[in-house]
């Protein structure tokens, strides 16, 4: 024990002794267990940071200290460094001493501090705890499409400098289109009179385009479009046949077997691996990344649609005439590219043995390529996107006019308002058309071909469109407009033309008399027509046209209509976004924006009615369940039933069809997998459900605090739910989009928006923020 005492001692001696000195007095056997011990006291740990000096005047040894310690150090840093400091000066002078003293002094210091536990003979090495640094998130790691975007978006065009007037880039380089790809030969035949007829590519192409029609669909769920589409489809059809082929009749004809194909890759499609899925994905954006950008005068630009229309049966809109004609695929003959002279045509994809129809270098144009369809002759484009901006100066260009006329609007309905009372019938007859599309906000109308959708606007009304009032009553003003409108949306309105004033009643009067003596098909505005009436508009103000109208018209009244901020004053923001539907509803009742009621919003509707019903019953529950509480009756309580092991089963079922389907190979095995699937996601729905209707109860015994708790919870919710429906509904037949995207100058939502402390993603989806990206730096 001494021997150790000693070997401790001499391990803190004056430094003036070396430590080759400190041996020379002990066996070998004595050495080793002196360098052991000493290796133990050297392998104190140190930390870099929070370190302490005890007293800098002596520079005495630091102590190191955690970030734990801290809290301590003002009580325990005094007592272990003069510990410490003790320690060394007495182990100097420990040969001196008599033995008990230096063990009674040993045994004291040794339980006196806190140690880490090591043999009974080594020195005692106080623990340091270090506080571990909070692990640093790495960045989310963007695609190369992602980084692509961004890079793109950091171009403002709007700070750029101006190219010469008519010139739109210096530079324009792309990679062309992607054609359609070729039709898959399936060899499913058609039945014709209860026979297999075998079809050959050209056939069973045009046949599967028919096939591929929902027959709850709007060309053949219609009647008045069914008729018309199948005539036109079987007259291509026809075509494609030899002479004296035996399908003579449609009525006949049984694309059954072709629907059940049809089907089936359907749900093959569905059935798709994860794996499947991504080579997919990875194709898809290999495609953008070529074909999706532009590089113009070294920037790029998104490319709106690089696909060339693929072959299939037109359908139109409404009751079109050429309905279920065939679009034809389009070849590369027949398109036109636009490029730079610098820069390399682009290559032609998937067509060998085939060329461009013509290479223009036209920097007037914003178009890069373009052909024409078959069905109506027109001429399609491949534009920019957009979030372009040549897009953007055109909106910029077009709201610029609308302000501009809001400036010139007194001048321009004195114009109209002289011509009105005028004498001559075709200044009459300008004024009246002047005044509807400015009033009414009709659009300008124009002849349609006989090939083409009735659709009308104001200078193509014909008489059979308008219906005056009873022509016995002098103070009847009222006026029914009914007519198919752009894309054979129905404009039907009643108009009372007496709130509008004495120029109203004029206006009445001046249309009764363009159609005295006319018949239905006639004309009502016979000496006009838009090229005429755009001409008057454009003396009145440079660069104006009726179109202007619409959008001076929907900006002005948005403006109108929205809420001041201090209306808006306590209200939660779904509530300020509801104000502001209200405001745009206005604006696309005003324009007759109007969308059909999908299926998909009819289910929409049932399902939140069906939740609302829900959500009353069981605040009707947790009334009851109140009452029976105060009473004393709180073991008639009905109380939620522990349902962890069915819904673990549930999931457990679901991961294993997801596994099946992963693993299937052979067509019946993935068909098989998907049909799995199918059943587990509509048990996992209807278990949705129930837990639904079980959300209200508890799992313990309530007492009234807990159940008056959350009956205040239902009806929050309740009235956040009915809130939701009323607006969904008052919105389910109006198209508050199309406002946004193209009339409603987009400053004055985005300054609303600020004013009102509303977010603007409450109000601009991603898309409009993304192509209105000007307009987001504008003052409150």
């Amino acid at each position: 024990l001494y021997l150790d005492i000693i070997m401790s001692s001499s391990s803190s001696s004056s430094s003036s002794e070396s430590d080759s000195d400190s041996y020379d007095s002990f066996s070998e056997e004595e050495l080793n267990t002196k360098k052991r011990k000493l290796s133990v006291q050297k392998k104190k740990p140190i930390v870099k940071k929070n370190v302490k000096k005890v007293n800098n005047s002596t520079k005495k040894k630091k102590r190191i200290v955690s970030d734990d310690e801290d809290s301590e150090s003002s009580d325990s840093s005094d007592s272990s460094d003069s510990s410490d400091s003790s320690d060394s000066s007495d182990s100097s002078d420990s040969e001196d001493e008599p033995i008990e003293k230096i063990i009674k002094r040993t045994k004291t210091s040794s339980s006196s501090s806190k140690v880490t536990k090591t043999s009974s003979s080594t020195p005692k090495i106080k623990k340091i705890v270090v506080k571990k640094e909070k692990s640093i998130k790495a960045p989310k790691k963007m695609t190369k499409l992602e980084r692509l975007e961004e890079a793109r978006k950091a171009y403002k065009w709007w700070d750029a400098k101006e190219l010469p007037e008519g010139i739109n880039w210096r530079k324009l380089e792309h990679c062309g289109v992607i054609f359609a790809p070729d039709h898959i030969r399936h060899f499913v035949p058609l039945l014709y009179d209860s026979k297999r007829i075998e079809l050959t590519p050209e056939q069973e192409e045009l046949a599967t385009f028919y096939a591929g029609i929902p027959d709850d669909g709007p060309q053949l769920g219609n009647p008045k479009t069914r008729g018309v589409f199948q005539k036109n489809f079987f007259i291509d059809f026809k075509n494609t046949l030899p002479p004296g082929h035996i399908i003579q009749k449609f009525e006949k004809c049984d694309f059954s077997l072709i629907k059940q194909h049809l089907d089936t890759q359907k749900s093959l499609k569905k059935a798709a691996t994860e794996e499947e899925k991504a080579q997919r994905k990875a194709i898809k954006e290999e495609q953008v990344l070529k074909h999706g950008y532009a590089l113009i005068d070294g920037r790029m630009e998104k490319v709106g649609n690089y696909n060339v229309e693929p072959p299939g049966l037109f359908r139109g809109r409404g009751e079109h005439p050429k309905t279920g004609v065939l679009k034809k695929r389009c070849f590369g003959e027949s398109i036109s590219i636009n490029c730079c002279e610098e820069s390399a045509i682009p290559k032609m994809q998937g067509l060998p043995g085939h060329a461009w129809g013509s290479v223009r270098h036209d920097p007037t144009v914003t178009w890069l390529c373009k052909w024409e369809e078959n069905v109506m002759g027109q001429t399609k484009y491949v534009m920019l996107s957009a979030s372009s901006s040549f897009k953007g100066k055109s909106d910029l260009e077009k709201y610029a006019k609308a302000i501009r006329l809001k400036d010139c609007i007194g001048k321009i309905r004195k114009d109209y308002t002289t011509k009105i009372k005028g004498k001559d019938k075709s200044d009459k007859q300008i004024g009246v058309a002047m005044w509807v599309i400015d009033v009414l906000a009709l659009r300008v109308g124009g002849e349609k071909n006989e090939d083409e959708a009735d659709t009308v606007g104001c200078c193509s009304l014909r008489v059979e469109h308008l219906t005056f009032g009873s022509k016995d009553d002098p103070n009847n003003f009222e006026l029914e407009l009914e007519f198919l409108g752009k894309d054979s949306m129905l404009f039907k309105q009643n108009i009372n033309f007496a709130q509008y004033g004495d120029i109203g009643k004029l206006v009445y009067q001046c249309l009764k008399s363009f159609c005295n003596g006319k018949t239905g098909g006639d004309d009502v505005f016979e000496t006009l027509t838009p090229t005429i009436l755009n001409k008057h508009l454009n003396s009145l103000m440079e660069g104006l046209s009726a179109k202007v109208f619409r959008t001076y018209n929907a900006s002005i009244t948005l403006e109108k209509e929205l809420p001041t901020a201090e209306q808006l004053e306590g209200l939660t923001i779904q509530e300020k976004v509801i104000q502001f539907n209200a405001a745009n509803r206005q604006v696309a009742i005003l324009c007759n924006h109007q969308k059909t009621v999908s299926k998909a919003a009819e289910t929409m509707f049932e399902t939140l009615n069906e939740k609302l019903d829900i959500m009353k019953n069981q605040l009707n529950d947790l009334c009851s369940w109140k009452d029976l509480c105060k009473k004393g009756k709180e073991d008639k309580i009905k109380l939620k039933v522990d349902d962890k092991d069915k819904i673990e089963k549930i999931a457990n079922n679901m991961q294993n069809a997801i596994m099946k389907k992963e693993k299937a190979v052979t067509t019946e095995d993935k068909l098989a997998a998907g049909q799995l699937l199918e059943e587990c996601k509509n048990a996992q729905r209807l278990d949705q459900r129930r837990r639904m209707t079980e959300r209200h109860m508890f799992k313990t015994v309530p007492n009234v605090t807990s159940i008056e708790n959350r009956i205040t919870k239902w009806h929050e919710d309740i009235r956040k739910l009915e809130t939701d429906i009323r607006n969904r509904d008052e919105n389910k037949e109006v198209a508050l989009g199309t406002s946004k995207i193209n009339y409603i100058d987009p400053r004055i939502c985005v300054a609303w928006c600020k004013r009102c402390e509303v977010p603007i993603d409450k109000v601009f989806a991603k898309t409009l923020r993304d192509k209105f990206n000007w307009a987001m730096a504008a003052p409150p």
